[in-house]
């Protein structure tokens, strides 16, 4: 089934991300926040200022600063690996910073926060998952983690946090389980409605998906994509061919309960593009589909809703 679902998603996926206008996409992020979680309804003060310090913490983390990696942590603050080794105290931990730095000088680190549970004022508990890049073009390693935050001198910080491994095994090269998925599918995103078909080609070995999109002015846009499993690299992955001459590349990674795309991408006008871009089941017809740390050249845009993408019915 992972198999299944990592082909799938991959085809759908990129095909909403990379299609967007240029020109649209920079407007709307020039009159947003660089913080998508800043805009969120619902979202109250202690929610957003913590929200604000896991993203300065991954700034320092990915300018591998280890003193201000370790700032964010509490006197005594405490990390749990995934085998159960602790690094306690703030000075031990900017030394195991330190440490990863000068084994991983490439790796990046984006944390996505799935949930923000206020205990009191002073304290915290984020739930969410934690992706590391180790080099350019390597899937991510992806964990779970459990973090709890105190209010300290008017600051939050980290008092305490646990990673758990998730399974991120790839699929192996024999995609002959995939007829399922042939067929036609539909979403809808923010009133642009977008229908794709998908086919096999080159005896059964990698996906064909075509796909259009109708906007809400009714202006249609259409694209291509390939989707296989790519030995080299040892991971299923996609390649994307927009209507404006763009073109993006997803590395996939499994986890709990869905896939983790890695996609970066170039525009028909040369402006790179990334994003991580999450798929979670919801039934044998359905699934809900999220696009976070999206950047088009130097902007950075909001995180989108979930989508929903379902099988067609059949025709009667």
């Amino acid at each position: 089934m992972r198999r299944q679902l990592s082909l799938f998603c991959a085809a759908f996926l990129l095909g909403i991300v990379c299609c967007r206008s240029t020109q649209s996409q920079t407007q709307s992020a020039a009159s947003s926040t660089t913080n998508g979680s800043e805009s969120k309804p619902g979202s109250d003060p202690i929610t957003i200022a913590i929200r604000k310090e896991v993203a300065a913490s991954v700034i320092a983390f990915n300018k591998r600063d280890a003193k201000a990696s370790a700032a964010f942590w509490t006197k005594d603050g405490e990390y749990v690996d995934e085998s159960g080794q602790a690094v306690v105290g703030r000075v031990a931990i900017e030394a195991y910073f330190a440490a990863i730095f000068t084994a991983r000088p490439e790796a990046k680190l984006q944390l996505v926060t799935d949930s923000v549970r206020l205990v009191s004022d002073s304290v915290a508990i984020e739930d969410g998952q934690s992706i590391v890049e180790p080099s350019p073009n390597v899937p991510a390693e992806v964990s779970k983690y459990t973090a709890v935050h105190v209010k300290v001198d008017g600051k939050w910080l980290l008092a305490s946090v646990r990673d758990t491994g998730l399974d991120t095994s790839s699929p192996s090269d024999d995609l002959a389980d995939l007829d399922w998925l042939i067929g036609e599918w539909t979403a809808e995103e923010n009133g642009a409605r977008t229908e794709s078909k998908c086919r096999w080609i080159v005896n059964n070995k990698f996906v064909e998906r075509s796909y259009s999109t109708t906007a809400l002015d009714g202006k249609v846009t259409s694209g291509l994509q390939i989707i296989g499993w790519n030995a080299q690299a040892n991971h299923v992955q996609s390649w994307n061919f927009t209507p404006d001459g763009g073109h993006a590349i997803g590395a996939w990674s499994a986890t709990e309960g869905g896939w983790l795309a890695k996609v970066t991408g170039t525009t028909g006008t040369n402006v790179s593009t990334t994003a991580v871009n999450l798929l979670r089941r919801l039934d044998d017809n359905a699934y809900a589909w999220q696009s976070m740390d999206r950047t088009i050249g130097e902007i950075r845009l909001p995180d989108t809703d979930e989508v929903i993408i379902r099988r067609k019915p059949a025709s009667k």
